[in-house]
């Protein structure tokens, strides 16, 4: 029979949990708001008890012989190898901290379970390999996962396998340098392509762009006249309703995705890229000027098999990305 697995995707407004069949993958999902009022034993906590009642419910259905782990997808620097997560981003209190060790811990504990086998995985590479295996990227043997939402992260897959690097931090396209004399700053570093294109950077373009054109935009009307509450989504649904200044601003962010993704090229020689993310959900807003400025950015010769493409999964790539960490 198919092999099954619980897969997770932490953040810091949201866990998501999943059992994941190997052949026909999630059976069940489910989603609970991240509760960061106890800090890091909370939320091991909130884990433990969601994995527990997903095994129990599973292994009464399933054979728990064919059990293949628990995968787990977290924010910030992973050590895969020792299951030790580093400075979290949107998790207050968390520095270095034993994620796995802790969570079999306190399944032990407070759950009288043990499971034998979890993963650990950044969330982005997790993504990666749930579009590698279940998603967009099935059809690909080497691509880039480029993820645009609060931040912007990546994945990287080669040979159908994740590529993690020495020290597990390839694919951190957000940190890509841009224009290093720029006024932005991510995470201290000037001129990132996060600083660029994360969700903040887009809105402060707007705003830039606003300024310097201040008539004949739909923008204030769809943002209650308040350019505070400016979103990604108004900018949206602006430029879907032919806003020329919401459309100008889309190409210039695509713009600066397609010189990201140049980069890549250049070093990597990859050529297929899915687009994941919440604000991916722009579509060819940021495909079409990102492959246009592609092409500019780089030689004829590296045109050759060239694609782009919207990632498939959504918000579920993460689950299902750290459930196939399970049956690597």
């Amino acid at each position: 029979m198919s092999r099954w697995a619980i897969g997770i995707d932490l953040g810091g407004t949201a866990i998501k949990a999943a059992i994941v069949q190997e052949e026909t993958g999630i059976l069940t999902d489910k989603t609970i708001s991240t509760d960061k009022t106890f800090g890091t034993k909370g939320v091991i906590v909130q884990l433990a008890a969601i994995i527990a009642a997903f095994y129990r419910n599973a292994a009464e259905v399933l054979d728990p012989a064919n059990f293949a782990g628990i995968g787990l997808g977290a924010p910030g620097a992973v050590n895969a190898e020792l299951g030790i997560l580093s400075y979290p981003p949107n998790l207050p209190g968390w520095s270095v901290c034993p994620l796995l060790d802790e969570l079999h811990e306190c399944l032990r504990e407070k759950e009288n379970l043990s499971i034998r086998r979890g993963i650990l995985e950044n969330d982005a590479n997790a993504a990666a390999l749930g579009e590698a295996m279940y998603g967009a990227g099935k059809g690909f043997r080497d691509f880039f996962l480029v993820t645009l939402g609060t931040g912007v992260g990546g994945g990287i897959i080669l040979n159908k396998q994740l590529y993690r690097g020495s020290k597990g931090t390839a694919g951190e396209i957000g940190f890509i340098i841009i224009d290093f004399t720029g006024s932005g700053f991510h995470s201290g570093i000037r001129g990132t392509l996060e600083g660029f294109i994360g969700k903040e950077g887009i809105v402060k373009l707007a705003r830039q762009m606003i300024e310097e054109n201040p008539l004949g935009s739909s923008l204030s009307r769809l943002c209650d006249n308040d350019y505070a509450n400016l979103s990604p989504r108004h900018l949206e649904r602006a430029a879907r309703e032919g806003d020329e200044l919401s459309l100008k601003i889309w190409h210039r962010v695509g713009s600066i995705l397609g010189v990201g993704l140049a980069n890549v090229t250049v070093i990597m020689d990859i050529r297929k890229f899915v687009l994941g993310g919440g604000i991916s959900a722009a579509g060819n807003l940021i495909i079409d000027p990102a492959l246009e400025q592609f092409r500019l950015s780089t030689l004829p010769s590296m045109h050759e098999g060239l694609e782009l493409v919207p990632a498939l999964l959504g918000n579920k790539a993460g689950v299902y990305g750290a459930a196939a960490l399970c049956f690597d």
